[in-house]
């Protein structure tokens, strides 16, 4: 009787191994599925909807500060038409970026970023990008600066709520002009107006100082880091309320 039942026993106990083995490797699998499918969502909604950049210079004072972490919604200009008063993220139009300079990165620290960008949680090519108020739309006349130091669109004088000007100082350009802008183009400006290497400043160059639509990455929506500096950042409609409604090249 003991014979006959020992090798029912270990039978069970046989056919009980595998089935655990294969249960560790299911949780496994499924692990590394959801790690998998959790890096290509964050990868397509960086691609194509939303992502981190950093603000690399002084340009967007006080609006934005140096280290500034923010979130930009991709869906503007190719789904969302570009407004005036919003703040865009841009690819160098022509030379308006400094000659890159290649900073020694260590290994891994250079890996991590390189994953952490892809997706989009580290924005390791904010260096590349600027980053600036849209003042004028394709048909705009922009002109600076009326007899009350302001800037004028279409006529209508800007009172401008978001600049820095330097102490006594009124006048919210340095040097006066007026242009068009042209059919597809933007022209844009920092908050720091008088620290800001932005279209008025660029304005003799090949470029004209106008930025191509097609170089807009997207809309800066909102201040993420650091945690006390969290806001949504405006387009102050209320300035840019009776300059007309422009065309934004789509």
């Amino acid at each position: 009787m003991t014979s006959e039942v020992q090798p029912a026993v270990a039978d069970g106990a046989d056919s009980r191994r595998p089935r655990n083995g294969r249960g560790w490797k299911i949780f496994l699998r499924d692990i590394l599925l959801i790690f998998l499918a959790a890096l290509l969502i964050s990868f397509l909604i960086k691609t194509f909807l939303i992502r981190s950049f950093y603000i690399p210079s002084d340009s967007m004072n006080s609006t934005l500060i140096q280290q500034d972490r923010i979130i930009v919604n991709q869906l503007e200009p190719g789904l969302i038409p570009i407004e005036h008063g919003d703040v865009v993220v841009f690819r160098d139009p022509g030379n308006w970026l400094p000659p890159k300079v290649d900073v020694p990165v260590n290994g891994f620290v250079g890996a991590v970023d390189a994953v952490l960008g892809f997706v989009g949680l580290s924005a390791p090519d904010s260096n590349d990008h600027l980053i600036k108020r849209v003042i004028g739309l394709p048909g705009d006349t922009v002109r600076c600066c009326n007899d009350f130091g302001q800037i004028t669109v279409n006529g209508i004088p800007l009172e401008e709520p978001y600049i820095l000007l330097p102490d006594g100082v009124s006048k919210a350009t340095r040097d006066d002009w007026e242009v068009t802008v042209p059919e597809d183009k933007l022209w844009v400006m920092g908050d720091n107006r008088y620290n800001s290497a932005d279209s008025a400043y660029h304005r003799d160059d090949p470029t004209g100082g106008f930025v191509p639509i097609s170089n807009i990455v997207g809309r800066a929506l909102l201040i993420s880091w650091p945690v006390d500096r969290w806001t949504w950042l405006d387009n102050y409609p209320v300035t840019f309320r009776d300059v007309g409604s422009g065309t934004s090249g789509q």
